[in-house]
């Protein structure tokens, strides 16, 4: 059994978790920032505001201090690296640093030449243009990209059939900053035109820390220093998700006690919306349970795994999957997925022997 599922905590006033204010309990207006506005509030505006990734930090002020010191638009830049990481606020930060207008659009959106076309036509001296998860931008339009990346130019198609005639369209000098989560799936000819590429890695706790702490004071909620700590250890490394549950959390010291988060209240809150001292959530502990219960430990395919759970393969593969094998409790094998030594006991089970971490002979007694 997980520590989140043993864990019961009994509130000041002595309701639980979940139980909430009585329902004759007054209601004030909210007047803060909703949780969309929030998200942008709490975006840092500069690289000396952002928290984390130093050697990206460093590498890029190099890259825009050259270029401002040259009077000239940086080199193209390619961000990659898992959801949540701050890809979408370098390329703000860049914009910012270099005094530009951002313009903001994704792969998906971009399904025809024409419509990169008439993005790119718009674009005024010193631009920066942001395009989100580019690996799914369609080929006709990333094939155009490939000109107006190199030569500022463009050619536009009038016309069809044999009557056609390309008209060449000069562009403003841009800067593209392009983020992807799948950097394996962008093509040689389309990486090899970014003149700078930056690999955002997780965070450790020290710094997610420091990002909640941040977000709290920016939110104008006070949060010891242990709570924060604690905020930031189940946060799986990505700063979106120690913001998410820092709202949340904020959230139950709200309703049940005064508004300050304290350690008592974060791990209650924490309970309550299900992350236990892992940051695994339902689904992930939903996962472990089937492969360990339910199978013994594994070898499972996927698409039995997400049967058992209750959820699409893709969900399992691309949500759940990569945090657990980062986490170290689950191995890929040809056969199947397989739990190891840390998933068996995180559920409060003994592994078997043969199960990957464990050495032979050592459970026996």
């Amino acid at each position: 059994m997980s520590d989140i599922e043993k864990t019961e905590f009994q509130l000041p006033d002595g309701t639980r978790p979940g139980q909430g204010r009585p329902a004759d309990a007054p209601v004030t207006p909210n007047r803060q920032l909703a949780d969309g506005d929030v998200e942008t509030t709490l975006r840092p505006r500069s690289l000396d505001e952002f928290i984390g990734q130093p050697k990206v930090r460093n590498q890029l002020d190099l890259v825009l201090t050259g270029a401002r010191n040259r009077g000239v638009a940086p080199d193209h830049v390619l961000l990659s690296g898992p959801p949540g990481l701050g890809k979408t606020t370098m390329a703000m930060i860049i914009a910012q640093e270099l005094g530009s207008s951002l313009r903001m659009t994704s792969g998906p959106a971009l399904e025809r030449a024409g419509d990169l076309a008439a993005m790119l036509s718009n674009l005024m001296d010193g631009d920066v243009l942001f395009i989100d998860e580019i690996h799914r931008m369609a080929r006709p339009a990333e094939e155009m990209l490939y000109m107006a990346m190199e030569d500022f130019r463009i050619d536009v198609i009038v016309g069809k059939g044999p009557g056609a005639t390309s008209i060449p369209l000069e562009l403003a000098p841009f800067t593209l900053v392009a983020a992807t989560t799948r950097s394996g799936m962008l093509t040689g000819p389309l990486r090899d035109r970014f003149g700078f590429t930056a690999q955002m890695e997780f965070y450790d706790t020290a710094d997610l820390t420091r990002v909640v702490t941040r977000a709290a004071r920016i939110l104008g909620v006070t949060v010891d220093a242990d709570a924060a700590a604690e905020i930031a250890s189940r946060s799986r490394g990505t700063p979106r998700i120690a913001n998410r549950l820092l709202r949340r959390v904020r959230d139950f010291a709200e309703v049940h006690g005064d508004g300050h988060i304290d350690i008592g209240s974060a791990r209650a809150a924490l309970v309550v919306f299900d992350v236990d001292s892992m940051g695994l959530d339902r689904i992930d502990r939903a996962v472990l349970d089937a492969l360990i219960r339910g199978h013994g430990g594994g070898p499972v395919g996927l698409n039995t795994l997400a049967v058992a759970v209750g959820e699409e393969p893709a969900t399992i593969e691309e949500v759940c999957e990569p945090y657990l094998v980062r986490a170290g409790m689950i191995a890929r094998t040809g056969r199947g997925r397989v739990a190891t030594v840390a998933a068996w006991r995180h559920l409060g089970l003994t592994p078997p022997e043969g199960t990957p971490g464990v050495e032979p002979g050592s459970l026996t007694g």
